[in-house]
């Protein structure tokens, strides 16, 4: 947490409009359920919708027209000018985190090829989505998927140590609403993917998309079924700020 809000911090005052647009597209969850919709009316996806994990699919599909409505509020409040563009790192996971073997911190975060202009609320949820679901996004055991709160608090506390300093009070109001949007996207790329025949995430088994998807969408049930207790985590951070001083 606190690598990721030091390196927002860092680039706080850069101009996100001198980066290129590395991927056009990319962390922008209306276009991904455009996509799914065209998907979700192909040939690929009417077998897969009859096919073997129909029961699946099904609720899946039930799953995504449930939570649609809400998959744009970060890009709206982009647009009305509450939240705004900075540098982001675009792939913020786990995996990416640079960690000292001796004393255990955080030195850099590495693969920088996602570089981009973006909203950091992304980043930071994309973060919290990799980081606190201890069962991992291949996990095939679907009970075990849950968003861990503790993980949660730990992570936004070193994260905050350093956003603060940029941070502005509809920052933070959009942060409960990062971690869900962008566990909800990931889910539903998986799925539009499984759906399509599989074209873009490598697979190892037919259904494998599918279950990445199914991961994912139990993880956002679990972070809702947490809201209120993470929007208090949140709402403690406002008042400790250091932004300004």
């Amino acid at each position: 947490g606190m690598a990721l809000g030091r390196f927002h911090r860092l680039l706080s005052t850069l101009d996100p409009a001198q980066l290129h647009d590395t991927l056009p597209g990319f962390h922008i969850t209306p276009q991904y359920v455009a996509n799914y919709d065209r998907v979700l009316q192909g040939e690929a996806a009417q077998e897969r919708r009859h096919g073997a994990a129909a029961e699946q699919v099904a609720w899946a599909v039930a799953f995504v027209a449930e939570r649609r409505a809400w998959a744009s509020i970060l890009e709206d409040a982009q647009a009305r000018g509450e939240l705004a563009l900075r540098a982001i790192h675009g792939d913020p996971k786990v995996d990416n985190i640079l960690i000292d073997d001796h004393s255990d911190k955080a030195v850099s975060i590495i693969d920088l090829d996602t570089v981009k202009p973006g909203l950091v609320h992304y980043d930071i949820g994309d973060c919290l989505r990799s980081c606190c679901n201890p069962a991992g996004e291949e996990t095939t055991e679907l009970h075990t998927v849950r968003f861990d709160t503790q993980l949660c608090r730990v992570i936004l506390d070193g994260y905050l140590q350093e956003a603060a300093h940029f941070f502005t009070p509809a920052d933070y109001a959009y942060l409960y609403d990062a971690i869900r949007v962008i566990t909800f996207e990931l889910g539903l790329r998986f799925f539009t993917d499984y759906l399509a025949g599989d074209p873009y995430f490598k697979v190892k088994y037919p259904t494998h998309n599918l279950q990445r998807a199914l991961v994912q969408f139990y993880l956002v049930q679990s972070i809702e079924a947490q809201a209120t207790e993470i929007k208090a985590i949140i709402a403690a951070y406002p008042e400790r700020s250091t932004r300004g001083q």
